[in-house]
């Protein structure tokens, strides 16, 4: 496997379908448009069909004859959930499922099936997303699913005796959260697949820090500094090459994890990355997808 990858490394993708989700903006618009270059047909699930539609618009002003078509999406609503995996489920073909929608750092919110809402969009939701179309990419051989997780998960706890925050809230501990159930769902996943010799892998990547509309809660003081630090991280293209990679690294493996390569995995091209002990705990893993399970009505079947 090459040490290190950006957009410029994705190989041609003619014939191959990608659903993204939160593919209106940021990381998930920048590697729409780069798969889209790519010759893949990109599914863009969004909330909003104006912004998703300004997406395509921008992307088919950068790429002659895009194939781009818009999914409702809400990951905080499972009914809207259930209804995007119906219609990826009714496309002639998926090949990877791109799990990048989520929220980071948001006032204590819930999700219209009342789960706070970092879990409930960041973890609930995909979780539910990816075992509603498993079926569907076990079409094709070589499918993957990539879960976007985030250096974050290194300082996330897992709360079962207050998943819903009605004790305490913090919004940073609770992103944290919701990224250490990412990678938690991810390596159980992996181990699910490959115990069923399944034709789809499932890995995970995080972009560092980069500069998205996901940074729109950061603290006041932090805002007022980006100008000045702003040139040490990445930006929304740089930020998305760990997905990319994900997504479309020919020779990536079951439960690989990739992230940027410099300055402690904050920025640049994206490499093969490790994360905590605590997120490829089996039975950590094994408690939070019977949970997730429950919680969504939605089982894998692996």
């Amino acid at each position: 496997m090459s040490k290190t990858f950006t957009a410029a490394d994705v190989p041609d993708q003619s014939g191959r379908t990608f659903f993204v989700t939160g593919a209106n903006t940021g990381l998930g618009f920048e590697a729409s448009k780069t798969l889209a270059q790519r010759g893949a047909r990109v599914l863009l699930g969004c909330r909003s069909e104006a912004k998703a539609r300004e997406a395509m618009a921008k992307i088919e002003a950068d790429v002659a004859g895009a194939d781009l078509e818009f999914v409702p999406l809400d990951q905080a609503d499972l009914a809207s959930v259930r209804r995007a995996a119906d219609i990826v489920a009714g496309e002639q073909r998926l090949d990877v499922l791109v799990n990048n929608a989520g929220i980071m750092h948001a006032p204590l919110e819930y999700t219209k099936d009342g789960f706070e809402s970092h879990f409930g969009v960041n973890h609930l939701g995909t979780f539910a997303l990816t075992g509603l179309l498993l079926a569907k990419l076990a079409e094709q051989a070589g499918s993957r699913i990539v879960l976007t997780s985030s250096h974050a998960h290194r300082m996330g706890a897992i709360d079962f005796d207050d998943l819903d925050a009605k004790k305490s809230y913090s919004k940073v501990g609770r992103y944290n959260q919701s990224k250490l159930a990412n990678l938690l769902h991810m390596y159980e996943l992996e181990r699910r697949l490959k115990a069923r010799k399944a034709k789809t892998i499932a890995v995970a990547c995080h972009p560092g820090i980069a500069d998205t509309e996901l940074s729109r809660h950061w603290p006041q003081a932090i805002m007022i500094l980006a100008p000045l630090i702003r040139p040490w991280f990445n930006d929304a293209q740089s930020g998305a090459w760990p997905t990319l990679m994900a997504a479309t690294h020919p020779e990536a493996e079951n439960g690989q994890y990739f992230g940027p390569s410099k300055r402690w995995e904050t920025a640049g091209p994206a490499r093969l990355i490790n994360s905590t002990p605590q997120s490829k705990d089996s039975d950590l893993a094994k408690r939070l997808w019977e949970l997730s399970i429950e919680m969504t009505g939605v089982d894998p079947g692996v």
